[in-house]
């Protein structure tokens, strides 16, 4: 049986040369193993090498009660045929939240993915979290309030030639469980 490519999320570590404190970013790209987004992570975070690592990893399979599948752009006219789509298709965004707490030095993140028919919708799902309601000064990061310019279409910031060969298809699946994470540390030489 031939593998399917998969949608990873991957949190990016490292502590670049003239800096006190690791760095990270979130990257996401599609491959059949973590091992095959390798030359990609190296390509979108040059300066970082050979000190990049992951911090944590999600094959991003089921969202929000819809199911994520790869399909090849050559593939997509028979896909097409055979969906059902409603008049707006759903889209898979990533949020980075950030906020405070009284008394601790620290900008707080909560990064999340969700499933929306725009960004408005998206935002709209981001302030219903937790971390949106209890932390302080709560926002979609950088700003004090929520600004749309801050989240991301997962399919507009893919890696450019990942774009050009694959689409993402979100389908409704009510129920379906979410992917596990993984934390930890992991060396990308060690893959």
């Amino acid at each position: 049986m031939v593998s399917a490519p998969k949608l990873y999320m991957l949190l990016l570590g490292c502590k670049p040369n003239g800096r006190h404190t690791e760095q990270h970013d979130i990257f996401f790209s599609i491959g059949l193993s973590l091992k095959d987004l390798v030359p990609a992570i190296l390509e979108f975070w040059p300066e970082a090498a050979p000190k990049i690592h992951i911090d944590a990893w999600r094959e991003v399979t089921a969202v929000n009660g819809y199911v994520i599948r790869v399909a090849s752009r050559e593939a997509m006219p028979a896909i097409a045929a055979a969906a059902q789509s409603p008049a707006v298709e759903p889209r898979l965004f990533f949020i980075n939240l950030g906020g405070y707490k009284e008394n601790e030095f620290e900008e707080f993140h909560y990064k999340i993915i969700t499933v929306a028919s725009d960004k408005q919708m998206a935002i709209t799902q981001g302030k219903r979290t937790a971390f949106f309601k209890h932390a302080q000064s709560a926002h979609v990061d950088d700003k004090y309030g929520v600004d749309v310019d801050d989240i991301y279409d997962i399919a507009d910031i893919l890696p450019a030639g990942i774009k050009d060969q694959y689409r993402l298809i979100v389908t409704p699946q009510p129920g379906i469980a979410e992917d596990p994470m993984h934390m930890g540390y992991f060396r990308l030489d060690a893959l």
